[in-house]
């Protein structure tokens, strides 16, 4: 699944940073590289999740755009519209069934109270532990072969900014770039999660 068109994306040619932004211009920036014969590899990284990002580079620029565009959505039946409620098996000790029931709305609307409640509770935790995670992700892909890949990943995941500093100042300058740029994005969101601040918009 592709990240939307404008969702932050970066792709390198080789060691080389070719491309950062919002997902469609990388892709053309990919198409174009690939067209010229670079000699890659070319490697395209969402910058949210640090998940690989594949285009579908085939025809024009135009039709590669259009490719990572959103499908529209459905057309509307006449009639009541869908609420978008999903009926599924939740399993509870009877003491819980009891609380739930005794709830104003009854059960069903109690426990979307209760998972409203705790998804904005733990959002910024989640925010954390997923940009933590995009740095994993785009360490291992791009400097997993380089000198002192183990002891870096440690120092970040411990929170060692200085330490992560010097054991990657001879990686390659444009891989040790986004790295630093990312821990600190990650390392800023788990800040933001001890303090209960609300995130930066």
């Amino acid at each position: 699944m592709h990240p939307p068109p404008e969702a932050p994306c970066t792709a390198f040619d080789g060691d080389r940073l070719l491309a950062s932004g919002p997902c469609a211009e990388v892709a053309l920036a990919v198409k174009r590289a690939h067209e010229a014969g670079s000699a890659g590899p070319l490697l395209a990284f969402d910058d949210h999740t640090g998940h690989p990002v594949e285009f579908d580079l085939r025809g024009s620029e135009a039709e590669v755009r259009a490719r990572l565009q959103p499908a529209p959505p459905a057309p509307r039946r006449p009639g009541r519209p869908r609420l978008g409620v999903i009926a599924r098996e939740v399993t509870l000790l009877p003491r819980h069934w009891d609380w739930l029931g005794s709830q104003p709305g009854g059960a069903s609307a109690a426990l979307r109270r209760l998972v409203e409640h705790a998804s904005r509770d733990g959002g910024g935790a989640q925010r954390a532990r997923e940009s933590a995670e995009a740095v994993d992700r785009f360490m291992l892909a791009m400097a997993g072969n380089l000198p002192g890949y183990e002891e870096a990943s440690r120092a970040f995941w411990r929170g060692e900014r200085a330490r992560l500093d010097e054991l990657t100042r001879r990686w390659p300058p444009d891989v040790r770039r986004h790295l630093r740029h990312l821990a600190t994005l990650a390392w800023d969101a788990a800040d933001t999660a001890r303090s209960g601040r609300a995130p930066a918009p």
